[in-house]
């Protein structure tokens, strides 16, 4: 039997002894299956946010162009890690063969799954790029992927059509940490509250926060505008730069008769937000950063900078339960599961 480390670093070709989330480059060879991994078919990437938006930058928003710095990375590096923003996506695919160690799992040949676990980390191959859906983040390709056996993973469910449940369970990781966080009664601001992750999140503040809390939603665009207002959760909704830290301030504390949020999630998919969404916090007050944009750094220190007393919180695409309680979301709120297909599916 010839098992592979159970964190993948017996994929790691450049550096040795690192993991394969920071490797600068990973072995996506699969002739050879390691009897701890699960080699799967991939149909659709679902690129991250903050990556996509970068790569789409920076192919002046070309489908031709966006797929070929895709290839080229992939090819470099043997996996989907983007060099400007450090992140990746997720994918889904079929299961085209589970190593000997792992038969015991429910898994079988042929399921369709999303992996739950970064492609900053995942060994991937392109054989082909198929499709470029500049509107929702995501690339149909033929290639092939492997999961390694501490890789998490989720069947996709029947009931939900392939593409929205890839959407939803790509940041399921943020209405799911949000559930555990919010408590009746806050004041919570969610920051890109119009966005693919912005809008569970809100609907899970909501829930979460309740009759005697308060949900302020703020997105840059229009279009993110509506669509909080579409979504049919009470939240107040907000227009505005989250860069513009003074202004953000400034309408915080409008909303909250200079109470201040007892709790903000950044959400989006932009850098320079880190000072606006600290100083919409109250001190004592919790500031959870789930944007892969976000300078901790900048975080960290302007804080200081400011005099503010709060905690910092980096977002976790990972917590018990993360895959149910999002996909749960399209089912408890119709006409979000409405938008949301309609938005990003």
């Amino acid at each position: 039997m010839t098992l592979g480390c159970p964190y993948g670093t017996h994929r790691v070709l450049e550096p040795q002894g690192v993991l394969p989330q920071p490797a600068l480059r990973l072995d996506n060879n699969f002739s050879v299956l390691y009897d701890n991994e699960i080699l799967i078919e991939v149909r659709v990437l679902n690129i991250d946010s903050a990556s996509f938006t970068q790569i789409k930058h920076q192919a002046k928003g070309n489908s031709a162009a966006i797929a070929d710095i895709l290839k080229e990375t992939v090819s470099r590096r043997g996996k989907q890690h983007n060099p400007v923003t450090g992140s990746g996506g997720m994918l889904v695919g079929k299961v085209k063969a589970i190593g000997k160690a792992l038969e015991q799992r429910s898994l079988r040949v042929g399921d369709d799954i999303a992996t739950l676990v970064s492609l900053s980390l995942t060994p991937l191959r392109i054989d082909e790029i198929i499709s470029v859906h500049t509107e929702t983040d995501q690339v149909e390709i033929r290639g092939e992927a492997v999961l390694f056996e501490s890789g998490i993973y989720a069947q996709l469910p029947a009931d939900l059509p392939q593409k929205l449940a890839l959407a939803v369970l790509d940041v399921a990781g943020a209405p799911a940490q949000t559930a555990k966080i919010v408590k009746p009664g806050d004041t919570v601001l969610v920051i890109g509250g119009g966005g693919k992750s912005g809008l569970l999140c809100l609907h899970e503040a909501c829930k979460r926060a309740g009759i005697t809390g308060k949900v302020i939603g703020l997105s840059h665009s229009a279009a993110g505008l509506e669509r909080m207002k579409k979504s049919g959760l009470p939240v107040l909704a907000l227009q505005g730069d989250a860069r513009d830290a003074l202004w953000l301030l400034r309408q915080i504390e409008r909303l909250t008769k200079g109470k201040l949020a007892d709790l903000t999630i950044n959400a989006v998919n932009i850098p320079q937000t880190e000072l606006g969404s600290i100083l919409a916090t109250k001190n004592g007050g919790t500031v959870y950063f789930f944007s892969m944009a976000t300078s901790f750094t900048a975080a960290a220190l302007g804080a200081e900078g400011i005099g503010k007393d709060i905690t910092m919180l980096i977002g976790n695409g990972y917590t018990q339960g993360h895959a149910e309680i999002a996909l749960e979301i399209l089912r408890e709120n119709l006409r979000l599961r409405e938008l949301y297909a309609s938005t990003y599916a």
